[in-house]
């Protein structure tokens, strides 16, 4: 599968699902907390299917390596 998320982003996805749910499980918000799951499989698989249609990628851009 194409990765698209790249690490600040992943980090950031992971930790904003993870609150989300625990919020929702401890009563300090509702049942729409549950949402927390579409971040933090997105944080984990590295795939955004967001991002597909603009391009966008926030994974760290790869550079060649010469075989000297």
């Amino acid at each position: 599968m194409l990765q698209n998320v790249g690490s600040v982003d992943r980090v950031i996805r992971v930790v904003a699902g993870v609150a989300l749910i625990g919020a929702s499980l401890f009563g300090a918000i509702g049942l729409w907390g549950w949402i927390g799951i579409v971040p933090l499989a997105t944080g984990l698989f590295r795939f955004c299917p967001a991002y597909l249609p603009f391009g966008l990628s926030t994974c760290a851009v790869k550079t060649g390596t010469s075989s000297r």
